[in-house]
């Protein structure tokens, strides 16, 4: 099955920092994180993985990840995820 999972992850260093994404694999997404290689996420490495959704939709799994980036998805996250 082709799945693409939307993820949330928490810097372990600096624990209000969070980051969402999308990946078709998670563990090896989570090590390229944790290695440093996303301009986005390094300075606040080491990363942990705090929760993913798989979808077996792309348009639906990035319509996610959008809505979670948003002040009503932020919310939801905090709350539910």
């Amino acid at each position: 099955m082709n799945c693409f999972f939307v993820y949330i992850l928490n810097s372990i260093q600096y624990p209000d920092r969070h980051y969402t994404g999308i990946t078709r694999d998670v563990e090896k997404r989570l090590a390229a994180h944790n290695a440093g290689q996303s301009l986005h996420t390094s300075k606040f490495k080491p990363w942990r993985l705090e929760t993913y959704v798989a979808f077996s939709d792309e348009i639906k799994a990035r319509a996610f990840k959008k809505y979670l980036k948003s002040g009503s998805g932020c919310a939801f996250a905090k709350k539910r995820l």
